[in-house]
């Protein structure tokens, strides 16, 4: 019972101080970089907030998504953000890092001794924390069209074979 409403009281701090409760390996770390990371949850009924987290560089890959994915493995799991391929192909870690919008699986970690700030992107909304709504960007992405298509709608049925291209 004691053990539960020590957490509990541990939580209410972090939540409230902008820092959280943080543990860095048993050795003092010599490589630390500090991430600030915007926090909000709409179910918490609080204003948006920063909150700042210790990463050692030498336990952590170069690029910003693998701290991100560190500080949720090891720090604070209801961090929320977006990530699928880690290539910078399918664009879901998109987020405004050092007020550069950009994705974090190509953005490397900047070895100065400034923190990192971590922002959703300016444009869109929020959902929590890192995560913004795509869905206004997905309708103008379909209404543009951008695959190919034929000059005479249903010409073609892919069905009965692939769609060959010519030469020209």
């Amino acid at each position: 019972q004691r053990g539960k409403s020590l957490t509990k009281n541990l939580a209410a701090n972090r939540l409230f101080s902008g820092k959280p409760d943080l543990k860095i390996s048993g050795t003092n770390p010599t490589n630390v970089k500090y991430f600030k990371i915007y926090r909000w949850d709409p179910e918490q009924k609080q204003k948006p907030y920063m909150s700042t987290y210790p990463v050692d560089l030498n336990e952590c890959g170069p690029m910003v998504l693998d701290a991100l994915i560190k500080i949720k493995n090891e720090q604070d799991p209801a961090l929320t953000f977006r990530r699928s391929c880690r290539e910078g192909i399918c664009g879901s870690c998109a987020m405004n890092i050092d007020g550069s919008n950009t994705l974090a699986c190509l953005c490397y970690i900047d070895k100065s001794s400034e923190a990192t700030k971590i922002n959703p992107l300016p444009h869109m909304f929020v959902v929590k924390d890192l995560v913004t709504d795509l869905s206004n960007f997905y309708d103008q992405y379909k209404s543009i069209k951008p695959w190919l298509r034929t000059k005479v709608e249903g010409s073609h049925d892919l069905d009965h074979g692939e769609f060959l291209q010519s030469k020209q």
